[in-house]
């Protein structure tokens, strides 16, 4: 997320299009199974199962409930049996992801209009538009156009935030006038590193601890923004730093997994600027339009975040989710934030949590 440096704020584009996994449909035992709540782990496991089986033609994604429960979209009653079976719940919808992906692909192609956001909502079954105050005029009215030709696929929303990203989360990091925040310490054999967001990474190339200056983390060595946002950086002098998030209360979050959670997920942010807040996961799979460029496939909540929280850690309980890129909004009235799964940093830089 940017600081407030203003020759480099920018208002934003923002796109999101959650995908479905397409497989074959295997028909299950109509079996009963207790509705009961899920862990993390178990809904993250069960959903990515179904998706595959069933295949975006026969769902239109899942969620967790208020209960805690794994809530699974389907579109015929053979669909409903196989979830069922798992434990999880059924919920007949209208339309299936295949239909919702189709809505998505057509506003990419017709909407793409700096200041405006889109996602899929599994509990709705639609493609929930949000539109900032800059969109106005001739560009307000060609979003909507686009919106109104795809029915009730779609539903748009104003919001007077603006959306961007903001540099300037985990424990501060500064470098070339900017803060950033410290995602998570990774490793690759006996040589340590750190993860930040990629806009950060890429205007930054020595980091440091202190505002000053003087005491040297690292260097970036790789930045990717925009497509991806995050950024790996290698710690100086042999520094073996803990695998663990800042919660500012005197303490630490060990941690020593990484996945992508589920919609409907708790999660947790820390950050430089706001320190730890906490919110509710609504989509997958987001596409961000940025003044700089397309990100695609990031996480998408309600958390709140504030300039300076960029690149700070998306965690629940001693599992790593992401990195923090953008959104609308702070953290005295609420707002958006979206976040780099950290998964795929993990996998493009062949690093891990330890």
């Amino acid at each position: 997320m940017r600081n407030r440096r203003t020759s480099r704020r920018a208002a934003v584009l923002v796109t999101a299009a959650a995908t479905l996994l397409t497989g074959t449909a295997l028909a299950l035992p109509a079996q009963a199974a207790p509705t009961t709540p899920f862990s993390a782990e178990r809904a993250n496991a069960v959903a990515a199962d179904l998706d595959a089986r069933l295949g975006a033609d026969r769902t239109a994604g899942s969620y967790l409930d208020d209960a805690g429960r794994l809530v699974v979209t389907v579109t015929d009653r053979a669909a409903a049996d196989a979830v069922r079976a798992t434990g999880a719940v059924p919920r007949t919808v209208t339309r299936s992801g295949t239909q919702l992906q189709a809505a998505t692909a057509e506003l990419d192609r017709s909407a793409a209009i700096p200041g405006t956001a889109w996602a899929v909502d599994p509990a709705t079954d639609q493609v929930v538009v949000t539109a900032d105050a800059t969109v106005t005029g001739a560009a307000l009215e060609r979003l909507q156009h686009t919106a109104r030709g795809l029915g009730q696929a779609v539903r748009v929303e104003r919001t007077a935030d603006t959306l961007s990203t903001r540099l300037a989360g985990g424990d501060a990091i500064w470098g070339g006038g900017y803060r950033c925040s410290l995602g998570f310490n990774v490793r690759s054999g006996s040589t340590y590193y750190f993860l930040t967001a990629g806009h950060c990474g890429n205007v930054v190339s020595t980091w440091y601890a202190n505002s000053g200056q003087t005491t040297k983390l690292g260097t970036t060595s790789n930045s990717r923004f925009p497509s991806d946002d995050f950024a790996l950086v290698k710690y100086t002098n042999g520094t073996v730093p803990p695998s663990a998030v800042d919660l500012y209360n005197g303490t630490t979050r060990r941690i020593t997994a990484a996945s992508t959670p589920s919609v409907g997920a708790t999660v947790y942010r820390s950050g430089s600027t706001t320190k730890v807040h906490s919110g509710k996961v609504t989509a997958l799979n987001a596409t961000v339009n940025y003044a700089e460029g397309t990100v695609r496939g990031l996480i998408k909540t309600t958390v709140c975040a504030e300039p300076g929280d960029s690149g700070g850690a998306l965690y629940s309980g001693n599992t790593a989710h992401g990195l923090t890129s953008g959104g609308s909004g702070n953290c005295s009235s609420g707002g958006t934030t979206y976040f780099q799964p950290v998964t795929e940093a993990l996998s493009a830089y062949g690093v891990s949590v330890y």
